[in-house]
């Protein structure tokens, strides 16, 4: 089964594309459509010796006039000076750079950057950002560990940090699968950042041993998403469908299509529901007929509160959702000189199994530039969240 709508009445689903969307649950960014990655050997990075300070530059996207990238700015670079602090055994020289939203004036801050001695770049957060800076940089033979989330800027000395649509989608395939949920039908928005969502769960169904039902692609708008809940209903009633799984990563569009589809009778009562993007933000979204019993993931709070104490004490203010990503990457690198590694910021450095304990817990990079971040399943009963399968708290070892 494949369904396309292609009609626009908009009751404020639909808007023109930004190059750069912020998914409602604001931990997903991605570009408006695939663009070249850098490409270098299979390994890449500085050598350094970790007995000395590592020089580390942080690029953030302060400057560009925004009061939230400002913050998010600001939070990048206190959790990544948290970090630096924390780093006992290994000295990390952190430096930071505001870029802005601009490829250009990032890569002009990043050569300044590694001109006055940084070994590797952390950061910038958007992906035609990252993809520029990754390409400036493998000349250079310095490896880049972007915020960006978008995959398809991943690989050579390019690195993305944040949670992907692959590791998400890999999760809940893996947890329906095992579950007796095989045969998925996908539903998505027919912009890009859906599509990209889309041919993530695809393959995730497939790598896990499931069956992909059908797939039902949607406009973002009200006339769009009537147009194909009849369709989903009738293959959520046909008996060949176990579970659905949607994109749904415009905020209109969960609450809208979720109750159409209530409406028609179709919950998690009658087909599991599961979803690619955070279900529990807004609160309420929380309350919704539809996402009553359905499926997503979520990072690993445990160490998330005391993160989030120690910083609005230090601060005065509430870290932004995205600001521990600085944490991360600087408390990585910080792990790997502690242990003595002079390849720490190479790609066999970096790329190490046992991966590391982040503040949203455990994460590993991979040597195709993407990472696998560990991550619980959850559900919504009675209008609140619950924990049905808890992250993994490592990989088989411990980074730091």
């Amino acid at each position: 089964m494949t369904v396309t709508t292609s009609s626009h009445g908009s009751f404020g689903l639909r808007r023109p594309l930004a190059c750069i969307t912020a998914f409602a649950s604001a931990m997903f960014l991605t570009a408006c459509e695939p663009i070249a990655t850098a490409t270098s050997g299979p390994s890449t990075g500085q050598m350094i010796d970790p007995s000395k300070p590592v020089p580390v530059a942080m690029l953030v996207p302060g400057g560009a006039g925004s009061g939230d990238l400002d913050w998010l700015a600001r939070s990048l670079t206190n959790s990544a000076k948290m970090a630096a602090a924390d780093a006992q055994g290994a000295t990390i020289d952190l430096r930071i750079y505001d870029s802005g939203q601009d490829p250009g004036t990032a890569v002009a801050k990043a050569n300044q950057a590694v001109d006055e001695g940084a070994k590797i770049i952390l950061g910038p957060l958007f992906a035609e950002s990252a993809n520029a800076v990754g390409l400036a940089m493998a000349p250079r033979g310095v490896n880049v560990i972007s915020f960006s989330n978008n995959a398809d800027i991943a690989g050579g000395n390019v690195f993305v940090l944040g949670t992907t649509f692959a590791n998400t989608a890999d999760r809940l395939a893996k947890y329906s699968v095992k579950n007796g949920k095989r045969r998925i039908l996908v539903v998505a928005e027919d912009d890009a950042a859906g599509q990209i969502g889309s041919r993530a769960i695809q393959q995730a169904i497939q790598r896990n041993r499931g069956t992909v039902a059908g797939v039902a692609n949607h406009a973002l708008s009200q006339q769009g998403i009537d147009e194909v809940v009849p369709n989903i209903r009738q293959a959520a009633q046909s008996g060949n469908v176990d579970a659905i799984f949607m994109t749904a990563n415009q905020g209109a569009v969960l609450p809208y299509l979720t109750d159409s589809l209530a409406d028609s009778g179709i919950t998690s009562a009658t087909v599991q529901m599961m979803g690619l993007t955070r279900w529990d933000q807004p609160a309420s979204r929380l309350s919704l007929r539809g996402v009553q019993g359905g499926w997503f993931a979520l990072p690993d709070h445990r160490l998330k509160p005391q993160f989030d104490q120690r910083y609005r004490a230090a601060y005065g203010e509430a870290p932004h959702e995205l600001g521990s990503l600085g944490y991360d990457g600087v408390a990585a690198i910080a792990a790997l000189a502690r242990a003595g590694k002079r390849n720490a910021l190479t790609t066999a450095g970096l790329t190490q199994n046992a991966g590391f304990q982040g503040i949203t817990g455990a994460f590993r990079l991979r040597r195709d530039g993407t990472n696998e971040r560990a991550l619980s399943i959850a559900t919504v009963r009675n209008n609140r969240v619950e924990i049905i399968d808890p992250a993994p708290k490592s990989f088989g070892g411990v980074g730091f």
